[in-house]
Formats: structure tokens, sequence, C-alpha cells
């Protein structure tokens, strides 16, 4: 992957971000898009091998649009600052996702304010065993990671249907079930990003499944 051509490509768009300029590079831009795909393949058939669960997701289905959503955030620039993909990509639970920006890149996985029956899913999955969420939580190892659920919102009181004194409250409050890990860009021209992309994907492992187990069960 020539992740070096990627951030360059991404650094001249955000200072042309306008359909012009890219009408005018985008023989550069599906060089560079291509590229990606090629490395999501490679990453999706190194991550088969460490996750006897993992639902195969070929490039091509795993990156997302360049394009900003102006529909729903009309004030963002017409083209993100970064290429973004989901990886073990099973339908209607939450993927792994990998972003490589100009200056940060993430990994990240679980689900950002899911719909309200997939949130009640993970209510009840939390109401019937939190404590293995919590275990998964309060990994020491998860911790230093991840740091801990991303900060998002959260209700006042308790969710319908539950008591405020529950023994899970903190949990049950949320409505975004997800983590994430930033890196700086440069970290992607180590020898060893790919080998930290595997074992942040291991060490999330546990959190998705219990979601996703919850969502789909």
């Amino acid at each position: 992957m020539n992740f070096k051509n990627q951030i360059n490509f991404l650094k001249q768009l955000q200072k042309n971000n306008n359909k012009e300029w890219m009408d005018a590079n985008r023989k550069w831009y599906k060089e560079v898009r291509d590229d990606f795909i090629v490395w999501l393949d490679q990453m999706n058939a190194k991550l088969a091998v460490v996750d006897d669960e993992y639902y195969d997701t070929p490039g091509k289905k795993g990156i997302n649009r360049i394009n900003n959503n102006l529909m729903f955030h009309p004030n963002r620039p017409i083209y993100k600052d970064h290429f973004g993909a989901g990886l073990d990509k099973r339908p209607k639970t939450g993927d792994f996702y990998v972003e490589i920006g100009i200056e940060r890149g993430m990994f990240a996985g679980g689900l950002w304010r899911p719909d309200p029956k997939r949130l009640r899913s993970i209510r009840d999955a939390i109401d019937y065993n939190g404590e293995e969420l919590k275990e998964i939580l309060n990994k020491k190892s998860f911790k230093e990671t991840f740091g801990g659920l991303h900060e998002d919102v959260k209700l006042t009181n308790a969710p319908k249907g539950f008591s405020n004194n529950h023994p899970h409250i903190d949990l049950l409050r949320n409505k975004t079930f997800a983590v994430a890990m930033e890196f700086p860009t440069q970290e992607i021209f180590s020898d060893n990003f790919e080998k930290k992309l595997i074992a942040v994907y291991q060490e999330m492992l546990p959190f998705r499944r219990y979601l996703n187990k919850a969502v789909t069960v």
C-alpha cells in the first residue's frame, strides 16, 4: 500500500475541496482508492486467520464513500479528509472500522447510536448479563487500548422499563456503545502497523461479539 500517495492526495483534496478539482483529478483518486481496496483485501484475509467467526468483507464492500453526507451535515466540506472502511462487516451488526486521515488514524468498533430496536436489545443483554460487559470494559489491556466506552449522549434518567437503582444503570443510560483508538498518521509508515491493527482487532473482539450477539439473537 502506497500510504504516502494516499496522504498526499488527501492533503491536496483538502486544499481544493470542490467537485471541479476532484473531476480534474479523478484518475489520481481512483488510483489511491484502488490501492486502498487492495490493502483492505489483504487485511480482510489476515483477520480471517485470527478470527474463526470473521465475516468475509472484500475491500470494495468495506470501503466508505469519500463524499460527506451533506443532507444531514450541510456545513461540512464536500469531501472527507480521510479514507475509511469497515471490516468484519456482517449485516446489521457493528463492524471493525479503520480510518486513515491526514493528521490521525483510528480503529473503532461497536454501535453508534443504534436504532431503538437494537438499542433495546443491547439494554436487555445488559439487564440479563451486564457483568460480562463490565468485565470486558474493565480488562486492563482493553482500558489501556481504548480508555473506555466512547463518550456520547446519555440519558439523564433510567431508560423506560429500567430502574434508576439498576446495578448497571451507568451502562443502560448510554445511547452509543462503541470504542475507538486514535493514532498519529505517521504510524501507518511503521513496519509494525499491520500487526498493530490485528492486535487492536483482537482486543476489541469480545466487546464487539457481546454487542453483536445482543442485536442478532
